[in-house]
Order: structure tokens, then C-alpha cells, then sequence
């Protein structure tokens, strides 16, 4: 099953590859893999023989940080390729809330276009609208039109956050097939086949994976909390026409980059006069963690899958002849069960609270000020907002009452008001020492953040009652902040610098790289001498 995609879809292009070009590269591919934690790199780097061992041999950076609090998918890839903290491009969480909206969902999705009629933010119309910066596709082709600048993902975020305002094709996992929001093109050969032949591996039930001892000594049986559910030794097998088990596993990384391999092959990226950029977000790690833990033998099954499927992918590039860079990080990394950490000697560890939900501290506040209402509105941590439909002294009254009840709880490791945050000067300089506040105005924005951010102490796991989900992220904490940042091109001498870098110095790197200058505005991140000649002052 691994690389038959890989293959159906490659190999119905006819391979002619040029003359090696010279400097800069013709074709820069950059690979996001959702959740995976500079934690996870340290732990299995000794194990991978495939595409990652091939990045180890490039310019490693192991304390890469997605430096800002809220450490979710959309703010995170939203760093990769503006150069930009989710304060500057405006993506501060997966979703916000808009009181002013008037459907009823108030949610607004990162990803979403809320004036299309009849949407949610949970059945939505795809828009980069919400993106306020350019990326670096973007501002490649504004000097070179005839750049491509072209995303696969599974998921649409991550593509739309990678590839910007300007994509030439940008392609997603909807949950039954890749979908675009990128009108007027017909639709790629390649997509039309990979879909064909992702529908005849749903069709059909996913074999269990087998694992190798490095894995079946992870294989621990843990019983959640609170709902009895057994995770820890799985291995990853699916039930046909189980589109939730595709997508958490590695058949879904490897249809992501079976796409992107027929798409390089029919559009000939990287054999123009203008270099092109491919953007690939891997999400089935994502999804393993959510539903496992990191933890466990799922992971340790999919990481060693999705190597050798990273390796499959590279050995195609290679077949094309181009000249091309690579670069690969994370949007995040990620907590693994309480119930796992525990057991290994994470004394601390546990589930939130049920009474730091928003709706029960609402309800605690209401009565305690005579008010009816929702009053607060949000979820266990990260930004909570205030009922706009109160008068305004009552809203005063509830944001002291709030932000003395949610500092008083012994989960909760800070809490901050708008203003607050909004006082606070931008962060620059080295990300680990950025104090709990710096790391929230890295990540604040006056018009979508909450009027209150609740950060919950290390090793809190908001997810009071397991059920599909056991284990997220999006604390301000190094499990979820550090990600490693791998770059690699032939004939680079390998190095590991174990300064701190950020994800926001990517795209000035690769633009230094391909020699692309970079116009006002200027950006947050910075170019890394370590991997490129960066041009003075920079």
C-alpha cells in the first residue's frame, strides 16, 4: 500500500530529466508535519533510515520554536512560509469568535470565507481571506510571474496558509477526496487519478501494520480516564470505508505526497527559467496523536512509515533531474495522555478540570452577579471571550470576577486580559526566554483574540472526558512550541547548530536562497547564515 499511490501516480508521466542547473535552486519543497515535536525528532532520529535520515544529514536545527502561545495548526503553518508571528499575519487560532456575525455559529474558521450564505464554521466555503500577510509563494511570483507556487495537504489550512493569496493550484483532503478553492483551472490529471485510486484504498480494509521491536517495546495498553478506552498498542488497521482511520494513519501522508510527486511531474515544476515552490502538509501524524497519544506504538508506526514514505517522495524528485531545496518542520508539537506520563513520572500530569470549561465558570460568574446569559464563551484554555450582548459595566464586573477565579485555579498557570496583552511590546530575541506574556502577544490580535487567555500549567491536558480525541496541543509550553527545522540541498555539508531558531526565519532563508528580495513590509523572522549567503543587514 505504500507506495503503490506513490507510484499509480508517477509513473503515468514520462520522465525527462534536464541538465543539472547551477545555483539557486529551481524547485524549493517545503514539508510541514503536522505535530511533529523537536521531541519526537530527538527520540526516533536514531531509528529512521528513509526521508528523514536524509534531512539528518542537512542543516538540522533541534530548537526550532514556533515561539507564540496559541499552538494550533493554522497559526503554526501560518509562521512557515510568511516569515510572521500569528500576531503580524492575523491567524491566532484555528477559530475565533465574531459576536457580530449574524448566523448563529459566531465561530469564524481560519480557512473560511464567513460572508458565503448559508456556511458555519464547520461546513464552510475555503478562502484565504483571513491570511493578512503575503507568503512566500505570494511574493515570488509578484517578481517572477511565472513562478508556480503550488500546496497539497490533508488538511485545507495548511494549505491555504502555506501557499497565501496567489496559489496556482492548492489541493486538500475534504475527509472523501483532495478538493481545491482555486477556481478556473480544470482539474490536474493527477488529481482526477490520485482520487480514483484513494477511493479504492477506502474501499478496501487497511491491514494491520507490524511493527518492529523499536515499536512493540512502546506497546503499552493505557487505559483513559474517565472513559475506559484502551489506547497504546494499536497498529493502525482500518475497517473499510473508515475515512476517520485513513486519515489517521500513514495512508493519508502517503496519498498527500503521491499527489504532490504527480503534480511535480505534470505541471514540470522546477524546470522553468523562475524557480517554483511546492508546499506539502503532512497530517496524519496529527491526527495519530489526537487520537492515540504521541506516545505510543501508533506513533512510533506512523513515524517510520511516513520515513519511508518522505523517502519514497525524495527518490522521485530525484528521478525528475531538478535541481531542488528542501525544507521541513512543524506547526506544532503536542502533549501526550496524562494517563501515559504518569506512569513515566510525570507526577503533574492530568486532565483539566470540568469547571474551567467556559460554559460552567459562566454559569458560576452569572450567579454570583445576578446576570442571565452565556457570559463567558470558550472552551477549557486559550481565549475566552465576555458575552457582548452585557452592558458594558457589567462585562467590567465579569472580567475582574473571571480573571480572579481562573488565577486562583490550581491548573491554571496565568491568566490575561486583552489589554493586557495589547500593553505588552512585541517579543524579538532568543524565543526561550520569552516570558508566558511575550509568548501570548506573539499570538494576540485586538479584533480576533479573546478578552481573556487562559494558559494552563505544563502537562494539563484540556480534554476533560477522552472520547475521539485523548491528547491535543496548543499550550505556550516547549512539548508544543519546540519543532525541528530540517534544511537540505545536495552537496550542503551537514550541520546542527543547537541555538534557538524560529519558524518565522524560513521564508527569509529560502528567499535569500533563491535570491528573491524581500519588499516592504518588513517581516518578524530573520535569515539563518547557517544554511544560505543572507544579504547584509539581514
Amino acid at each position: 500500500m505504500r507506495k503503490f499511490i506513490l507510484a499509480a501516480a508517477t509513473a503515468l508521466f514520462a520522465t525527462q530529466a534536464p541538465a543539472q542547473p547551477s545555483t539557486p535552486p529551481r524547485l524549493l519543497v517545503v514539508i510541514s508535519v503536522d505535530q511533529f515535536s523537536a521531541d519526537l525528532w530527538d527520540a526516533y532520529r536514531p531509528q529512521f533510515t528513509g526521508g528523514f535520515a536524509l534531512f539528518a544529514a542537512g542543516t538540522v536545527f533541534r530548537n526550532g520554536y514556533q515561539s507564540h502561545a496559541a499552538t494550533e495548526t493554522c497559526p503554526g503553518h501560518s509562521t512557515l512560509l510568511t516569515g510572521d508571528h500569528p500576531a503580524t499575519t492575523g491567524i491566532v487560532a484555528n477559530a475565533w469568535l465574531n459576536q457580530s456575525l449574524t448566523r448563529s455559529d459566531k465561530y469564524v474558521y481560519c480557512a473560511e470565507d464567513e460572508a458565503a450564505p448559508g456556511t458555519s464554521s464547520t461546513s464552510y466555503k475555503v478562502s484565504d481571506l483571513h491570511l493578512r500577510v503575503s507568503t512566500l509563494g505570494d511574493r515570488m511570483k509578484a517578481v517572477w510571474p511565472t513562478s508556480r507556487n503550488v500546496a497539497v495537504s490533508g488538511k485545507d489550512r495548511a494549505a491555504v496558509m502555506m501557499s497565501g493569496h496567489h496559489p496556482d493550484q492548492r489541493w486538500y483532503w475534504d475527509g472523501k477526496r483532495f478538493s481545491t478553492d482555486v477556481a478556473g483551472a480544470p482539474e490536474p490529471r493527477s488529481v482526477t487519478l490520485a482520487n480514483t485510486a484513494i477511493q479504492r484504498l477506502l474501499a478496501a480494509p487497511g491491514e494491520p501494520l507490524q511493527a518492529p521491536p523499536f515499536c512493540m517495546a512502546r506497546a503499552q495498553p493505557i487505559t483513559l480516564d474517565g472513559s475506559g478506552r484502551v489506547v497504546g498498542n494499536g497498529t493502525l488497521a482500518r475497517a473499510a470505508g473508515d475515512a476517520a482511520g485513513f486519515r489517521a494513519s500513514p495512508a493519508l501522508d502517503g496519498s498527500t505526497l503521491a499527489l504532490a510527486a504527480g503534480l511535480v511531474q505534470e505541471m514540470k515544476l522546477g524546470r522553468a527559467a523562475t524557480p517554483d515552490l511546492l508546499s506539502i502538509s503532512l497530517s496524519a501524524t496529527d491526527y495519530v496523536g489526537h487520537t492515540y497519544g504521541p506516545g505510543g506504538q501508533e506513533m512510533c508506526l506512523q513515524l517510520l512509515e511516513l520515513d519511508r514514505e518522505i523517502g519514497d517522495f525524495l527518490k522521485f524528485l530525484d528521478s525528475t533531474g531538478v535541481d531542488y531545496a528542501l525544507v521541513l518542520s512543524a506547526d506544532h508539537g503536542g502533549l501526550d495522555i496524562p494517563e501515559r506520563l504518569r506512569l513515566h513520572g510525570v507526577t503533574d500530569a492530568a486532565r483539566v478540570d470540568p469547571a474551567l470549561g467556559a460554559t460552567a465558570m459562566g454559569k458560576v460568574l452569572g450567579q454570583k452577579l445576578g446576570l442571565a446569559g452565556p457570559v463567558l464563551i470558550g472552551e477549557y484554555s486559550g481565549d475566552i471571550y465576555i458575552d457582548h450582548a452585557l452592558k458594558p459595566a457589567d462585562r467590567a464586573r465579569v472580567l475582574k470576577e473571571a480573571l480572579a477565579a481562573y488565577r486562583a485555579h490550581p491548573q491554571v498557570a496565568a491568566a490575561f486580559s486583552r489589554d493586557q496583552i495589547a500593553r505588552t511590546p512585541m517579543p524579538t530575541g532568543n524565543p526561550v526566554g520569552w516570558t508566558l506574556l511575550q509568548r501570548a502577544r506573539a499570538s494576540s490580535d485586538p479584533e480576533r483574540s479573546g478578552d481573556i487567555l487562559v494558559l494552563l500549567k505544563p502537562h494539563i491536558m484540556p480534554i476533560p472526558n477522552p472520547t475521539t480525541y485523548v491528547a491535543t496541543h496548543g499550550s505556550p509550553w516547549d512539548y508544543d512550541r519546540r519543532v525541528p527545522m530540517l534544511f537540505w540541498r545536495r552537496g550542503q555539508a551537514p550541520a546542527a547548530p543547537e541555538g534557538a531558531v524560529e519558524t518565522t526565519d524560513i521564508m527569509p532563508t529560502l528567499a535569500a536562497m533563491i535570491g528573491l528580495p524581500l519588499a516592504a513590509p518588513a517581516i518578524d523572522g530573520h535569515c539563518l547564515g547557517a544554511v544560505t549567503t543572507c544579504p547584509a543587514g539581514k
